[in-house]
């Protein structure tokens, strides 16, 4: 009689992120007191299930309120950079899969062909199970150069470009305080976020 062979479920090493991925000031990119309006993200990381992912890492990296990118390739000379905002973040998901981002609302940035990209953050996620990383993007609902934008624009089907758009929560425009947005990510199945291939 030959012996079955069963196959064992896939472990992937780590996660890690504890270690020296998670830095909690990272999270609010408005420490330095940029230029700007300032806005709050939350949403949680979902897996297939729907179940939250709580050891996930979101990196984030976006123009200042000018349109312009902390960066020396971004040669917008005719739009200020803005000392107190370097544009990146870094933010680990709760036990419950939830995250919180503090920054500024980003301005619109060239794309290619001299096109305009509606105002956006990129996004990468890092993830136990993910032997590469996935990208995907921010932009916000009622966002006027949405309809425009050349990403969004390849997206035909609304439900699939929905995935990519933080909405504002209700009555959260109160005086002093940040708007806030909710964005989650689902990694994959019904509602999946779209990922870019970069």
């Amino acid at each position: 009689m030959a012996d079955r062979l069963i196959p064992t479920p896939s472990q992937t090493v780590g996660p890690f992120f504890h270690l020296g991925l998670d830095r909690p000031e990272w999270g609010d990119l408005t420490r330095g007191n940029p230029k700007g309006e300032r806005i709050v993200i939350e949403g949680r990381v979902l897996d297939g299930d729907g179940a939250p992912v709580p050891d996930a890492v979101i990196e984030l990296w976006q123009a200042n309120a000018a349109g312009r990118y902390a960066h020396p390739d971004d040669k917008q000379t005719d739009k200020p950079l803005d000392p107190n905002f370097r544009g990146f973040g870094r933010v680990a998901t709760d036990a419950e899969g939830r995250f919180r981002i503090t920054t500024i609302r980003p301005g619109p940035v060239p794309g290619r062909g001299n096109s305009l990209q509606a105002p956006h953050i990129n996004v990468l996620l890092l993830s136990r199970g993910l032997l590469i990383h996935l990208h995907t993007r921010i932009y916000f609902a009622g966002e006027p150069a949405n309809a425009s934008d050349p990403l969004l624009s390849l997206i035909e089907a609304p439900a699939v470009r929905g995935t990519l758009l933080a909405r504002r929560a209700e009555g959260s425009s109160q005086s002093g305080s940040p708007a806030l947005y909710h964005f989650d990510i689902v990694m994959q199945g019904e509602n999946e976020t779209v990922f870019l291939d970069l």
